[in-house]
């Protein structure tokens, strides 16, 4: 399956993770030099950066009609591409520690997710209530298992739309019917609609450990052990720990390093490279601008 010619990876794109998509582009290209890569864009994008990424590293753009489809749902639209096709689905804010795709290369099943454990209070608030989905869907039990939807392995036609359409308005942008009974994106509704395919069709979804919480621990994954292929093969995702300084992340050594692997691709990589960072921070701060007065306008109206 990994060839190049029956798994392909996507990468959730949007206006402010430029940055980080370039990241993940690298350390995917690292490992897999072919394979194909398509950005799935549910949104706007830096200007740009889909030019950039065909021209340097031979990526794609997904072909979606274009829109705002709402937080996360641009995913979901993996599912409904050519039957059969095996996919890795990242969020831009991820990185490949080493050969990924081998787990999925001996798997026989039509998913494969990471092995998470929850406390079910939090599973009801990262994922969904499954008690107060009872009211909608009388059927509904405790989740046999949940992921964290920034990384999964999929397999295309498996999963219709009809499947999310009772949970899902197929709006531009994308609404759930239920709001209050899942968490906001695709992340609680997927997790629930996987959870009930496997209850009652038993559709094969494996899980392992293929993620990576910088929150949690960052032991043997360094910019060292991955540069020398000595990592254990993971998605390092970010969630939730973005900050406007990178450096003063966890696990920052490692985003340095693929980002200078993205630069050394392209002519002037170097000041390319810092001028990009200073646009990263820039635009980080504008945005935690915007947010704050959003925030204190509601206050004020209230």
């Amino acid at each position: 399956m990994t060839d190049g010619k029956s798994t392909c990876i996507y990468i959730a794109a949007s206006a402010y993770d430029g940055r980080y998509t370039r990241i993940c582009v690298a350390s995917i290209r690292y490992f897999y030099p072919d394979i194909p890569i398509r950005l799935v864009v549910g949104g706007p994008l830096e200007r740009g950066l889909a030019e950039e990424l065909r021209r340097h590293w031979r990526v794609e753009t997904a072909d979606l009609p274009r829109g705002d489809y709402g937080w996360g749902f641009v995913k979901l639209e993996v599912l409904f591409g050519p039957p059969g096709e095996k996919f890795l689905v990242l969020d831009s804010d991820t990185v490949l520690t080493g050969p990924v795709l081998d787990a999925w290369s001996e798997s026989r099943a039509a998913f494969l997710v990471d092995d998470e454990t929850q406390s079910e209070a939090d599973m009801k608030r990262l994922y969904y209530d499954w008690e107060k989905v009872r009211t909608a869907d009388p059927a509904a039990r405790p989740p046999r298992f949940v992921f964290n939807t920034g990384q999964w392995f999929g397999t295309a036609g498996v999963l219709q739309r009809d499947d999310f359409t009772p949970w899902v308005e197929w709006t531009m942008p994308r609404k759930l019917r239920h709001p209050e009974h899942f968490m906001p994106g695709d992340q609680g509704i997927l997790n629930y609609v996987l959870n009930r395919k496997a209850e009652t069709e038993s559709l094969c979804i494996e899980r392992r450990k293929i993620m990576r919480w910088p929150g949690h621990s960052m032991d043997g994954l360094s910019a060292e052990t991955v540069s020398k292929r000595a990592a254990a093969p993971l998605v390092v995702h970010w969630a939730g720990m973005k900050r406007m300084r990178q450096r003063d992340m966890v696990g920052s050594d490692l985003l340095a390093f693929f980002e200078r692997v993205y630069y050394q691709q392209l002519t002037a990589g170097g000041p390319r490279r810092i001028a990009a960072g200073c646009r990263d921070a820039l635009s980080a701060w504008l945005l935690d601008v915007r947010v704050k007065v959003k925030l204190r306008s509601r206050k004020w109206l209230r």
